[in-house]
């Protein structure tokens, strides 16, 4: 089956927990109609480089996809009548990456840099 990664951004104003029902409402699409979720990264909220339908934050959320192509078109549908969504990209990949995506190695990136920083302050 072709792969995908599918990656939206949710308005500001949600809660977390409105984020994650919008990503088990795409997974239980996508699981409806024969396909799988292999992997779920919610990235959080980041600044945006522009405003978009006035957000200047958007959450972030990738979803890694196995799945027949009729499913990715349902799924896209879906996302884009609902006004929680504020934009979203799906692509098709020749393989799915079973390690966390850059973003999320960015992340772990930052909080190491934070902890040293935070750490050589300390010492002096």
């Amino acid at each position: 089956m072709p792969q995908y990664e599918h990656v939206f951004l949710a308005r500001q104003d949600l809660s977390q927990s409105q984020v994650d029902a919008l990503t088990t409402a795409a997974t239980e699409i996508i699981e409806a109609n024969e396909g799988k979720v292999v992997k779920t990264e919610a990235w959080g909220l980041k600044n945006l480089a522009y405003k978009i339908k006035r957000n200047r934050k958007a959450h972030f959320v990738m979803l890694n996809i196995d799945a027949p192509t009729g499913v990715i078109a349902e799924l896209e549908r879906q996302t884009a009548i609902n006004e929680e969504v504020i934009r979203y990209l799906t692509i098709r990949v020749d393989e799915l990456e079973e390690e966390p995506s850059v973003m999320m190695r960015k992340n772990d990136r930052d909080r190491d840099r934070d902890r040293r920083g935070r750490r050589d302050r300390e010492h002096n």
